[in-house]
């Protein structure tokens, strides 16, 4: 390892570091505009500027420097101090004084930085050069007057996201970043530009001129808009939720998130329940808690109740509603709304094992049933990196647009049984083969088949494992570790024939086949399962309340509460305890913090925050067949709170229905 000297103090530097990646090792700050760890380096800004030892006498741009043995680096010189404040003043020549008025103003990188290594005044009296603004969607405001050439945006679009569609016009001061045509960017992931940027050319369009950021409360949450379990921080200000921004984990999200969780928010304000309602000669009326709870204990289940977790439930939930289940004497409980029955008495078969880390390091990846793209956003940027590194991709089931490529083998699941040579070769002689089962396969039976495929081709090995299971709710695994799975899937629900169903947030299910049953509905907006219930009980939001979330790879994750409730709403847990109260059976908590230590005491895994453990994979077999289709349609409406978003609707007209939207000026 390299051995420099940072401003007098010698550091050792790992192999291949840049000059500033060792300066950061030292602890000093170096101002930088284009450069960002997760990007490639470009050197455009010129802020990141030290003196170097042996060199030539003048500055060096840190980011593009390799370090050296017997360097010496020097962050605070004289040269370097006005070698920063000429690069800074030749950023705003032409950027205009729009901080009063720009969303970027209290948290600008070129606010920050001007103030902490500009000069005190500008030499320059020419006018501002400006330039037309660029149309990039319903997601992204632009000001480009304002863009400084970092290029951030570019690459991200290219390295990271694999769509080509942000770049640059003309030369020299004439350079201006644009999209393709000035259109629409129509990827899942195109929003993280936002964050990239750091300046106010690209800002969030939904969330134009609403607040300042030391107006709003910070929390931290989890993303349930899919089952990754993003790492999000929740952004509120009084009872509403005005914007979410991904948090940094390597683990999970790196620092990326999906459009869809990022601007679904806007939907938590409306279509909302805020107060019971009970059907009445075939219409819901507005009713009181106590009317409510009045028409569920008059019902007299005794045994015959069922639950059905929806996609977004936190696993407190979930376990409340279970003790109030069988307190009542059943065990009738189910999370896989649309009809799906694999196997769960391992859930190690149905758990993504490489975890999103460690798909970047396969080297042949088969992909089964799943448009990853739509389905988890951020696990195809991880394949885009797994293939960047050399890694095949195979994939089974009809085409779509991927952005790391692969070699579609046709949509029959018979394939599993006899791959295509070139195919099985790869897979047996790779060091780190992978398998990725999705959810339309899951569906069709090909978990067994999957299994089989892990002992042919020795998908576990020592420090690897390639077996991986795709879910698409944020709740499955949660749901699946507390027990809401029937052998029959919801067919034996349905020939359970239950009086009472409860709808735990449950918006996909096929209400006609529960004619029988009284359906209690638990949850926040007047989606499907509302329309569809007898006695609607206003819930909680995912922002509002705490709860316990485990993402598609097993990993257990904590969110806090951001916001309260609209009006009569209450945290799901309060509703069933309640419940258990009128309907006269105890369920064993009183308080939140009651709740989760029962829930931790039966499952212990989901009282420790990471990767929980299941288990070695079970041998495996069956034989699948048949074509199928993606269950994604809308990749923007694929839950109540997205249905129910402005911006979410807009996304799906515009980028995927190609509906034209004219600007006002138009």
């Amino acid at each position: 390892m390299p051995k420099v000297t940072v401003d007098g103090v010698e550091i050792e530097v790992p192999q291949g570091a840049t000059v500033l990646q060792a300066c950061e090792l030292a602890g000093k700050e170096i101002p930088r505009f284009c450069y960002h760890e997760r990007l490639s380096i470009a050197g455009n800004c010129r802020m990141c500027l030290v003196e170097v030892a042996p060199g030539p006498p003048k500055p060096q741009a840190s980011c593009a420097l390799p370090a050296a043995e017997g360097q010496t680096i020097r962050t605070d010189s004289e040269m370097v101090k006005k070698a920063r404040e000429g690069a800074m003043e030749f950023l705003l020549i032409n950027h205009p004084l729009d901080c009063p008025i720009c969303d970027q103003g209290g948290e600008c990188d070129l606010q920050d930085q001007a103030m902490a290594y500009g000069r005190g005044a500008s030499r320059y009296d020419e006018n501002k050069r400006a330039v037309t603004e660029k149309y990039m969607g319903p997601l992204i405001k632009t000001t480009m007057t304002r863009c400084i050439h970092c290029t951030r945006c570019v690459r991200f679009s290219e390295e990271i996201a694999g769509v080509d569609e942000i770049g640059a016009l003309y030369r020299g001061e004439n350079m201006q970043i644009t999209t393709y045509l000035e259109k629409a960017a129509r990827h899942e992931m195109s929003a993280n530009v936002i964050d990239l940027c750091p300046v106010g050319a690209l800002t969030s369009r939904p969330y134009a001129f609403e607040a300042r950021p030391w107006e709003l409360k910070k929390t931290l949450g989890i993303d349930v808009s899919d089952a990754c379990g993003a790492n999000i921080r929740v952004d509120s200000r009084g009872r509403e939720v005005l914007r979410v921004l991904p948090r940094v984990n390597d683990d999970v999200n790196e620092e990326w998130i999906s459009d869809k969780g990022r601007f679904q928010i806007d939907g938590l304000t409306r279509r909302r329940l805020d107060r019971p309602w009970i059907r009445r000669d075939g219409k819901l009326v507005a009713a009181s808690w106590d009317e409510a709870f009045a028409a569920v204990a008059a019902v007299r289940p005794g045994a015959s109740v069922a639950a059905i977790a929806g996609d977004l439930l936190d696993c407190e939930t979930m376990f409340a509603a279970k003790k109030l289940v069988g307190a009542l004497g059943s065990n009738l409980l189910e999370g896989r709304q649309t009809g799906m029955d694999y196997d769960t008495s391992s859930l190690a078969a149905v758990n993504f094992n490489s975890t999103f880390a460690g798909i970047e390091t396969a080297d042949a990846i088969l992909i089964v049933g799943s448009n990853v793209r739509r389905e988890a956003p951020l696990v195809n940027v991880r394949l885009r990196k797994a293939v960047r590194k050399g890694a095949r991709v195979f994939l089974i089931g009809p085409e779509w647009a991927t952005t790391f490529g692969g070699e579609f083998l046709g949509d029959d699941l018979s394939l599993l049984g006899k791959l295509p040579g070139h195919v099985a070769e790869a897979l047996a002689q790779a060091e780190r083969p992978a398998v990725i089962i999705g959810g339309a396969a899951l569906a069709r039976g090909a978990l067994g088949a999957g299994l089989g495929l892990a002992s042919w081709f020795k998908l576990v090995r020592e420090g690897w494992n390639g077996f991986n299971v795709l879910h698409l709710a944020a709740a499955r695994m949660g749901g699946l570790m507390l027990g809401y799975a029937q052998p029959g899937g919801i067919a034996d629900l349905i020939a359970a024939r239950p009086k009472l169903l409860l709808a735990l947030g449950a918006d996909e299910v096929d209400y006609a086949r529960f004619a029988d049953s009284t359906v209690v509905y638990i949850g926040h907006h007047g989606d499907k399962g509302a329309h569809a219930a007898d006695i609607v009980l206003p819930a909680s939001a995912y922002t509002e309340k705490a709860g316990t979330y485990v993402n598609t790879e097993g990993r257990v994750q904590f969110a806090e509460k951001a916001v309260f409730a609209p009006g009569d709403a209450r945290e799901d847990w309060t509703i069933l305890r309640a419940l258990a109260d009128a309907l006269g059976v105890p369920v064993g908590f009183d308080s939140f913090e009651e709740l989760r230590a029962a829930m931790v005491a039966e499952v212990p895994a989901l009282g420790v925050e990471g990767l929980a453990g299941y288990g070695a994979l079970p041998a495996g077999g069956g034989w699948a067949e048949g074509t199928f289709a993606y269950p994604v349609k809308d990749f923007y409406l694929t839950n109540p709170i997205a249905r129910s978003s402005p911006t979410m609707q807009r996304c799906s007209a515009e980028l995927l229905h190609g509906e034209d939207f004219a600007e006002a000026a138009e």
